[in-house]
């Protein structure tokens, strides 16, 4: 019983000991002087510009889609996909048998409208007459009459003649105002007609190039009403002219302006970045739903400066213009700039509770601080920095360091999860570290 107590102890004190070593090994205070090894960088000058990355799709900034105001067959297609075209250029011609019969019906209704209205004026002309008549015959019998020379039977019949052709007069009138009316509509009509059948040739709207042919000669299509846009025949962009619609999260559009200058990088074109500038931020989110979560994105529409791709044009080809709609592409809006800053690595900046506070406030800012570890004698210091913009690689630091210190920069979990301050270290090029720690 003694000796498995003893035994016990022994196996205890044996695992203290060995967490006591690994402890001081982590600490630097056992298993050499040297210290832990880690890599450094001076801090110097630089510019910083601050980014946001967002990807999108490539696309003419003007896009007309083309679809008919009359339904039909095609019957002839006069350009491809990929033609170039000018305005007013006829694109297509859409049967046109159905609506040069409705015209032809048209003129046939109005000339007998104008018919109508020319045997309207007629008839009103001969009631006129008429009335003149019965009115000469009441005013000679109402004299007659007023002299006791004719009856009274006989005056009321001359009286009724004579109103019963006024009242003949005001219905012709009428008649012919009708007519009036009826060539007045058989016009419109006839105009409508001439119309549709003007509207069979379907012109090209603007100048520019066919980027989409959805129809082909011999298909049928809906024209366009008040409640259909009708069937899309084609696509006529400018390629001339191209902008790259892109999704900025919410987190970031209240960083981007107008104007912004951007870099876009285009999957066609590997090696090269073409400059382009913010045109256009939306208001309103573009709100779409996730199997997990909501995503909340503004569209931003950034145009392609022509300067940064004109060589790429060919005219001698058939592809004049390197960008095809849909492309895809990598912008970097650069919302921010600072010269001649003091920058440090990103990954040489950590964030460490701020002990001086026991409990979380409302101010986030006031509970976390921005820390460095800096190298001086060949121990590990840590230093509270003021931070601002970054980019891809730095930080600008605002306060706390100066030009020429040296910064620790590697390895990342080292700094933030082993180093202390005032810890000893050892500076080591980083090749050899890299090699350390595979090692």
């Amino acid at each position: 019983m003694k000796k498995k107590k003893r035994r016990n102890i022994i196996i205890i004190a044996v695992v203290l000991v060995l967490i006591l070593l690994v402890v001081a090994r982590k600490q630097g205070w056992v298993g050499g002087s040297d210290g832990i090894r880690i890599s450094t960088e001076k801090i110097s000058i630089r510019d910083i510009t601050e980014t946001v990355n967002a990807n999108g799709k490539v696309q003419p900034e003007t896009e007309v889609i083309i679809t008919a105001d009359v339904s039909g067959e095609i019957i002839e297609l006069y350009v491809n996909e990929g033609d170039r075209i000018e305005k007013s250029d006829s694109l297509l011609r859409i049967n046109p048998d159905i609506y040069q019969a409705a015209m032809d019906r048209q003129e046939a209704a109005l000339n007998t409208s104008k018919a109508n209205l020319a045997n309207a004026k007629a008839r009103l002309a001969q009631v006129k007459a008429q009335l003149l008549n019965t009115k000469s015959t009441y005013e000679r019998n109402k004299k007659l009459f007023e002299q006791d020379v004719i009856s009274q039977a006989e005056y009321d019949k001359t009286y009724s003649a004579y109103e019963s052709a006024k009242a003949e007069v005001q219905a012709a009138e009428q008649n012919v105002l009708a007519a009036e009316y009826s060539v007045k509509s058989s016009r419109a009509s006839l105009k409508e007609a001439r119309d549709n059948l003007r509207k069979t040739t379907v012109f090209a709207p603007m100048s520019g190039t066919v980027s989409r042919l959805n129809k082909e000669e011999g298909e049928r299509i809906s024209g366009a009403s008040q409640f259909s846009a009708g069937t899309e025949i084609m696509r006529i962009a400018d390629l001339e002219n191209m902008e790259v619609k892109v999704d900025v999260s919410e987190s970031n559009i209240i960083l981007v302006e107008m104007y912004d200058t951007a870099d876009i990088e285009v999957d066609a074109y590997p090696d090269r970045k073409f400059k382009g500038v913010v045109s256009e931020i939306a208001n309103s989110a573009n709100q779409t739903q996730t199997s997990t979560d909501q995503v909340t994105n503004f569209e931003v529409k950034i145009k392609m400066l022509l300067s940064s791709y004109k060589d790429l044009n060919d005219s001698t080809s058939i592809y004049q213009f390197p960008f095809r709609p849909g492309m895809s592409s990598n912008v970097d809006i650069k919302t921010e700039n600072v010269h001649d800053v003091i920058g440090v690595p990103i990954k040489a900046v950590i964030a460490k509770k701020n002990e001086s506070i026991n409990k979380l406030t409302d101010n986030q800012a006031n509970v976390f601080k921005n820390y460095v570890f800096l190298f001086k004698d060949n121990r590990a210091l840590l230093t509270e920095v003021e931070t601002g913009i970054q980019d891809d690689r730095y930080i600008h630091i605002k306060s706390g360091v100066d030009e020429g210190d040296e910064v620790i920069t590697d390895p990342y979990n080292t700094i933030t999860e082993v180093l202390k301050d005032s810890m000893p270290v050892k500076k080591v090029d980083k090749s050899d570290l890299i090699i350390f720690e595979q090692e």
